[in-house]
């Protein structure tokens, strides 16, 4: 990602940003291999953020992306939010990932958080419908 991004537009989060009051972190194995990971930070205020999705590259375009978004928009769901957004960047390189999430609905639309627009960042926004009950 650094290597794909200008200086100073890398929003991804370390360890301790993972550790954070109002984030949850699910990973994908397959047998002893960790394949995926994606977390979900919520807003408090109805609103989530997609976080930190990465897929280890042997194992990319098997599904694993696209199990764990899967289930973080179910958890997003069972939370009660209403909006699921993420940011990423421009380019080839994030390509396959703006094909995942275009492909589960997610649209372009403005800058949200404390995120500001620039002309490498974009950023996409899913509604989510409540769960039944």
């Amino acid at each position: 990602m650094h290597a794909h991004s200008p200086p100073g537009s890398v929003f991804a989060l370390d360890l301790t940003g993972l550790q954070a009051p109002g984030m949850r972190v699910w990973s994908a194995w397959r047998g002893d291999a960790l394949v995926a990971v994606g977390a979900l930070k919520d807003w408090g205020d109805g609103t989530g953020e997609l976080k930190s999705m990465r897929t280890h590259p042997d194992h990319l375009r098997q599904g694993a992306a696209a199990a764990v978004l899967e289930h973080i928009i179910g958890q997003a769901r069972a939370l009660g939010l209403h909006r699921l957004s993420l940011e990423t960047g421009s380019g080839e390189a994030f390509e396959p990932a703006l094909a995942l999430y275009r492909r589960r609905g997610f649209a372009n639309g403005p800058a949200f958080g404390d995120y500001v627009a620039s002309d490498f960042n974009q950023f996409l926004h899913l509604r989510i419908e409540a769960a039944s009950r």
